[in-house]
């Protein structure tokens, strides 16, 4: 760990916290819009962790789960660097929508453009004055579009130390992802960098279950880490190879027979789609054995919609 963290041309000494703010544009009444990073430093050496949230906008359990570690004072290492930025995506904040105002997504802009489009711009400064900075970080997500995750770490298990980090963390379920083309993970990866991706709930809600799960597994990363010195105990994560989108056969209405986090059996039957006029009335099932770790909790669906995400081995 450097003795100074420089961000912005501001230098952070080790013992110290500090508070900057990234200028990326200004809307069109010509009020800036800053990208604000916490940054926390112990005075003992030890690895710079990354905390990001809203990345995609409407997504806010993460934006919690940093808000509360920094409203606790939980984020404050005994022993290296923490850089927290609690929502990265401003614009969509705002806006309560995915991306920023162009409709881009921010996730798949990396690693970005300075005199690009104000997604690749914000996917340029991250990795540009932060990525260069951390040892390893984690990305807050939820579901979207009325989609709800079941808590879950997602990274590679074929990638250097993530699996791991993973372990340490200990969500509920922990599943393969192979990297996703020009995604904050994937970018991050090519610098050498593993990043987290954590999921739990769906957008423009809060999932509290879920945060508290954020909350502790970062902890449980930061004792792994060696940066902290306890952390809430928790079960033996599952690992998960696989995972697959359960999809609707026919439009209707969708009735889920099961709950998020519930092991379900191959070929179990686990929900219907019924004809709202009370005619037709088809199963949805699914031909392996697992665990139901997404699911759609809007009821009017059409062919094709994504019902249920099972994960399995």
């Amino acid at each position: 760990m450097p003795e100074f963290i420089t961000i912005k041309d501001q230098q952070i000494g080790l013992g110290q916290q500090k508070k900057i703010n990234l200028n990326i544009a200004r809307l069109p009444t010509y009020t800036n819009i800053d990208l604000p990073v916490h940054v926390y430093r112990a005075k003992e050496d030890g690895p710079v962790l990354l905390l990001t949230g809203g990345l995609h906008g409407d997504e806010i359990n993460g934006i919690e789960i940093i808000r509360e570690l920094i409203s606790t004072k939980k984020i404050i290492p005994n022993r290296g660097t923490v850089i927290a930025l609690p929502i990265v995506n401003v614009y969509g904040f705002i806006l309560n929508v995915r991306g920023v105002p162009d409709g881009k997504d921010i996730n798949r802009s990396f690693p970005g453009v300075k005199g690009g489009s104000l997604a690749r711009l914000l996917a340029y400064t991250l990795m540009n004055e932060i990525i260069p900075q951390i040892d390893c970080g984690i990305d807050f997500h939820t579901g979207g579009a009325s989609r709800a995750n079941y808590p879950q770490i997602r990274c590679s298990f074929n990638l250097g130390n993530a699996k791991e980090l993973a372990k340490a963390f200990n969500a509920p379920v922990t599943l393969h992802s192979t990297l996703i083309a020009k995604s904050f993970r994937s970018a991050a990866h090519k610098k050498g960098t593993p990043i987290l991706v954590y999921e739990a709930g769906e957008s423009l809600r809060f999932d509290n279950s879920g945060i508290q799960i954020g909350i502790e597994g970062t902890l449980r990363l930061m004792k792994n880490l060696n940066m902290i010195d306890n952390a809430p105990q928790s079960v033996p994560t599952k690992m998960k190879r696989k995972s697959s989108w359960i999809r609707a056969k026919n439009a209707g209405l969708f009735h889920p027979e099961f709950e998020l986090g519930t092991e379900v059996e191959k070929r179990q039957i686990l929900g219907y789609i019924n004809d709202p006029f009370g005619g037709r009335k088809t199963k949805v099932v699914f031909s392996e054995g697992g665990i139901i770790i997404g699911q759609n909790n809007n009821p009017i669906v059409h062919k094709g919609d994504a019902l249920i995400h099972i994960a399995y081995n």
